[in-house]
Protein backbone atom coordinates (compact mmCIF):
# COMPACT_ATOMS: atom_id res chain seq x y z
CA UNK A 1 0.00 0.00 0.00
CA UNK A 2 1.50 3.20 -1.10
CA UNK A 3 1.84 6.40 0.88
CA UNK A 4 -0.51 8.20 -0.73
CA UNK A 5 -3.26 5.66 -0.69
CA UNK A 6 -2.69 5.29 3.28
CA UNK A 7 -3.62 9.73 2.99
CA UNK A 8 -6.54 8.87 0.86
CA UNK A 9 -7.71 6.48 3.00
CA UNK A 10 -7.35 8.32 6.44
CA UNK A 11 -8.75 11.25 4.74
CA UNK A 12 -12.02 9.54 4.19
CA UNK A 13 -12.28 7.79 7.09
CA UNK A 14 -11.82 11.29 8.84
CA UNK A 15 -14.59 13.14 6.58
CA UNK A 16 -16.58 10.44 7.32
CA UNK A 17 -15.94 10.99 10.79
CA UNK A 18 -16.57 15.07 10.60
CA UNK A 19 -20.02 14.25 9.13
CA UNK A 20 -20.84 12.01 11.96
CA UNK A 21 -19.76 14.94 14.39
CA UNK A 22 -22.32 17.28 12.25
CA UNK A 23 -24.93 15.38 12.46
CA UNK A 24 -24.83 15.68 16.34
CA UNK A 25 -23.51 19.47 15.94
CA UNK A 26 -26.84 19.91 14.32
CA UNK A 27 -29.39 18.14 16.27
CA UNK A 28 -27.91 19.83 19.64
CA UNK A 29 -27.33 23.31 17.78
CA UNK A 30 -23.64 23.75 18.16
CA UNK A 31 -22.24 27.01 17.24
CA UNK A 32 -19.13 25.91 15.33
CA UNK A 33 -16.38 28.56 14.39
CA UNK A 34 -12.99 27.83 13.16
CA UNK A 35 -10.48 30.50 12.11
CA UNK A 36 -7.74 29.67 10.09
CA UNK A 37 -4.50 31.73 10.23
CA UNK A 38 -1.04 31.41 8.88
CA UNK A 39 1.78 32.81 6.72
CA UNK A 40 1.25 32.80 3.15
CA UNK A 41 0.71 29.68 0.67
CA UNK A 42 0.65 27.96 4.05
CA UNK A 43 -2.13 25.73 2.98
CA UNK A 44 -4.71 27.34 4.33
CA UNK A 45 -7.24 26.45 1.32
CA UNK A 46 -6.41 23.45 0.92
CA UNK A 47 -7.20 22.29 4.31
CA UNK A 48 -10.13 24.31 4.86
CA UNK A 49 -11.54 22.23 1.48
CA UNK A 50 -10.48 18.75 3.19
CA UNK A 51 -12.63 20.18 6.35
CA UNK A 52 -15.86 21.18 4.59
CA UNK A 53 -15.43 19.14 1.11
CA UNK A 54 -18.37 16.90 2.15
CA UNK A 55 -19.84 19.25 5.52
CA UNK A 56 -23.74 19.73 5.02
CA UNK A 57 -23.95 22.61 2.47
CA UNK A 58 -26.43 24.58 3.89
CA UNK A 59 -25.41 24.49 7.91
CA UNK A 60 -21.56 25.45 6.43
CA UNK A 61 -20.45 28.21 5.12
CA UNK A 62 -16.79 29.84 4.39
CA UNK A 63 -16.01 33.10 4.61
CA UNK A 64 -13.09 34.96 3.32
CA UNK A 65 -13.76 38.54 3.49
CA UNK A 66 -11.85 41.56 1.17
CA UNK A 67 -10.36 44.16 1.39
CA UNK A 68 -13.16 46.51 3.67
CA UNK A 69 -15.18 49.30 1.99
CA UNK A 70 -14.96 52.84 3.00
CA UNK A 71 -17.78 52.71 5.13
CA UNK A 72 -16.35 49.40 7.10
CA UNK A 73 -13.31 50.94 7.96
CA UNK A 74 -15.64 53.29 9.77
CA UNK A 75 -17.33 50.70 11.89
CA UNK A 76 -16.27 49.17 15.05
CA UNK A 77 -13.17 46.75 13.50
CA UNK A 78 -15.19 42.96 14.68
CA UNK A 79 -18.34 44.41 13.38
CA UNK A 80 -18.01 42.95 9.88
CA UNK A 81 -17.21 39.41 11.25
CA UNK A 82 -19.75 39.83 13.97
CA UNK A 83 -22.39 39.26 10.67
CA UNK A 84 -20.80 36.17 9.57
CA UNK A 85 -21.12 34.29 13.03
CA UNK A 86 -22.38 31.04 12.93
CA UNK A 87 -26.04 30.26 14.09
CA UNK A 88 -27.42 27.41 16.17
CA UNK A 89 -26.79 24.27 14.26
CA UNK A 90 -23.93 26.16 12.09
CA UNK A 91 -20.42 25.63 10.94
CA UNK A 92 -18.31 28.71 9.87
CA UNK A 93 -14.98 28.64 8.82
CA UNK A 94 -12.92 31.73 8.30
CA UNK A 95 -10.15 31.96 5.84
CA UNK A 96 -8.49 34.59 7.32
CA UNK A 97 -10.52 36.49 10.48
CA UNK A 98 -10.16 39.42 11.98
CA UNK A 99 -6.80 38.77 12.83
CA UNK A 100 -5.93 40.46 9.57
CA UNK A 101 -5.02 43.47 11.82
CA UNK A 102 -2.12 41.56 13.74
CA UNK A 103 -0.68 40.19 10.86
CA UNK A 104 -0.67 41.78 7.07
CA UNK A 105 -2.33 45.36 8.26
CA UNK A 106 0.52 45.62 10.43
CA UNK A 107 2.85 44.47 8.45
CA UNK A 108 1.65 46.38 5.17
CA UNK A 109 0.75 49.58 7.29
CA UNK A 110 -2.78 49.32 6.23
CA UNK A 111 -3.86 50.28 9.88
CA UNK A 112 -2.04 52.55 12.65
CA UNK A 113 0.12 51.64 15.72
CA UNK A 114 -2.82 52.75 17.63
CA UNK A 115 -5.31 50.55 15.83
CA UNK A 116 -3.27 47.81 16.01
CA UNK A 117 -2.53 47.94 19.91
CA UNK A 118 -6.30 48.55 20.16
CA UNK A 119 -6.86 45.11 18.85
CA UNK A 120 -4.68 43.38 20.97
CA UNK A 121 -6.06 44.36 23.55
CA UNK A 122 -9.76 44.01 22.27
CA UNK A 123 -9.60 40.43 20.62
CA UNK A 124 -9.10 37.92 24.24
CA UNK A 125 -12.07 40.02 25.70
CA UNK A 126 -14.34 39.68 22.23
CA UNK A 127 -13.05 35.80 21.64
CA UNK A 128 -14.31 35.06 25.49
CA UNK A 129 -17.67 36.87 24.88
CA UNK A 130 -18.12 34.53 22.15
CA UNK A 131 -17.18 31.65 24.06
CA UNK A 132 -19.11 32.45 27.38
CA UNK A 133 -22.04 32.58 24.69
CA UNK A 134 -21.97 29.39 23.22
CA UNK A 135 -19.64 29.38 20.61
CA UNK A 136 -16.75 26.43 19.89
CA UNK A 137 -14.04 28.47 18.16
CA UNK A 138 -10.93 27.22 16.84
CA UNK A 139 -7.69 29.22 16.18
CA UNK A 140 -5.50 27.40 13.73
CA UNK A 141 -2.19 28.79 13.04
CA UNK A 142 -0.42 27.38 9.86
CA UNK A 143 3.52 27.81 10.07
CA UNK A 144 5.96 27.21 7.14
CA UNK A 145 9.59 27.66 7.26
CA UNK A 146 11.30 30.30 4.84
CA UNK A 147 12.32 28.32 2.17
CA UNK A 148 9.21 25.92 1.99
CA UNK A 149 7.49 29.65 1.30
CA UNK A 150 9.62 30.41 -1.60
CA UNK A 151 9.10 27.07 -3.59
CA UNK A 152 5.48 27.38 -2.83
CA UNK A 153 5.18 31.32 -3.95
CA UNK A 154 7.41 30.48 -7.17
CA UNK A 155 4.71 27.33 -8.07
CA UNK A 156 1.96 29.40 -7.79
CA UNK A 157 2.86 32.15 -9.85
CA UNK A 158 3.85 29.66 -12.86
CA UNK A 159 0.65 27.13 -12.34
CA UNK A 160 -2.59 29.14 -14.57
CA UNK A 161 -4.54 26.81 -12.25
CA UNK A 162 -3.87 28.68 -9.61
CA UNK A 163 -4.11 32.13 -10.93
CA UNK A 164 -6.94 33.67 -8.36
CA UNK A 165 -4.38 32.75 -5.70
CA UNK A 166 -1.59 35.31 -6.62
CA UNK A 167 -1.97 38.96 -5.09
CA UNK A 168 0.56 41.86 -5.25
CA UNK A 169 1.05 40.65 -1.39
CA UNK A 170 2.58 37.79 -2.77
CA UNK A 171 5.84 39.31 -3.99
CA UNK A 172 6.58 40.87 -0.24
CA UNK A 173 6.14 37.44 1.51
CA UNK A 174 9.45 36.76 1.77
CA UNK A 175 11.45 40.21 1.32
CA UNK A 176 9.05 40.89 4.71
CA UNK A 177 9.24 37.35 6.41
CA UNK A 178 10.90 39.06 9.55
CA UNK A 179 8.52 41.66 9.72
CA UNK A 180 5.38 38.88 9.61
CA UNK A 181 7.48 36.71 12.24
CA UNK A 182 7.84 39.50 14.47
CA UNK A 183 4.10 40.52 14.07
CA UNK A 184 2.94 36.20 14.11
CA UNK A 185 4.92 35.92 17.70
CA UNK A 186 3.53 39.21 19.24
CA UNK A 187 -0.27 38.00 18.14
CA UNK A 188 0.09 34.73 19.39
CA UNK A 189 1.63 35.74 23.12
CA UNK A 190 -0.38 38.09 23.68
CA UNK A 191 -4.14 36.57 22.03
CA UNK A 192 -3.50 32.77 23.23
CA UNK A 193 -6.23 32.11 26.19
CA UNK A 194 -7.34 29.32 28.08
CA UNK A 195 -10.78 30.27 26.25
CA UNK A 196 -9.29 30.85 22.90
CA UNK A 197 -6.14 28.73 22.93
CA UNK A 198 -3.83 29.01 19.60
CA UNK A 199 -3.46 25.73 17.99
CA UNK A 200 -0.28 25.50 15.74
CA UNK A 201 0.47 23.76 12.72
CA UNK A 202 3.30 22.59 11.03
CA UNK A 203 2.65 22.52 7.71
CA UNK A 204 5.69 22.19 5.79
CA UNK A 205 3.76 18.94 5.13
CA UNK A 206 0.73 19.31 3.18
CA UNK A 207 -0.91 16.17 3.73
CA UNK A 208 0.28 15.49 7.13
CA UNK A 209 -1.12 19.04 8.20
CA UNK A 210 -4.42 18.11 6.68
CA UNK A 211 -4.89 14.79 8.53
CA UNK A 212 -3.48 16.17 11.85
CA UNK A 213 -6.11 19.46 11.50
CA UNK A 214 -9.33 17.06 11.21
CA UNK A 215 -8.07 14.55 14.15
CA UNK A 216 -7.80 17.90 16.09
CA UNK A 217 -11.16 19.23 15.20
CA UNK A 218 -12.58 15.82 16.11
CA UNK A 219 -10.77 14.81 19.61
CA UNK A 220 -11.43 18.49 20.31
CA UNK A 221 -15.19 18.61 19.77
CA UNK A 222 -15.06 15.89 22.26
CA UNK A 223 -17.51 13.59 20.44
CA UNK A 224 -17.06 9.74 21.63
CA UNK A 225 -19.25 8.58 18.56
CA UNK A 226 -17.28 10.64 16.32
CA UNK A 227 -13.86 9.57 17.60
CA UNK A 228 -14.20 5.71 17.09
CA UNK A 229 -11.17 4.72 14.95
CA UNK A 230 -9.68 8.22 14.86
CA UNK A 231 -5.86 8.71 16.04
CA UNK A 232 -4.96 11.19 18.16
CA UNK A 233 -3.14 14.13 16.46
CA UNK A 234 0.61 13.54 16.23
CA UNK A 235 1.98 16.65 18.78
CA UNK A 236 5.37 16.96 16.08
CA UNK A 237 2.84 18.46 13.53
CA UNK A 238 0.15 19.96 16.11
CA UNK A 239 0.21 21.99 19.01
CA UNK A 240 -0.98 24.62 21.67
CA UNK A 241 0.77 27.58 21.37
CA UNK A 242 3.46 28.23 24.02
CA UNK A 243 5.45 31.08 24.03
CA UNK A 244 8.85 28.31 24.17
CA UNK A 245 7.93 27.25 20.60
CA UNK A 246 9.30 30.38 19.21
CA UNK A 247 12.66 29.95 20.48
CA UNK A 248 13.37 25.88 20.34
CA UNK A 249 12.16 25.38 16.27
CA UNK A 250 8.28 24.31 16.56
CA UNK A 251 7.62 28.01 14.86
CA UNK A 252 9.74 28.86 11.74
CA UNK A 253 11.92 31.99 12.58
Amino acid sequence: MTKSRDYDEELRDLQLALITLQRQAIKEGWKTLTLFEGRDSAGKDGAIARVVEHAHRRATRVIALPAPSERERSEWYFQRYVKELPAAGEAVVFNRSWYNRAGVERVMGFSTPEQQEQFLRDVPAFELMLVQNGTRLTKLWLDIDREEQAVRLEARRKDPLKAFKVSDLDAVAQAKWDDYSKARDEMLIRTHSTPAPWICVRANHKKAARLNILRWLLHAAGSKKALKGVEKPDPEVIFPFEPAAIEDGRLAK
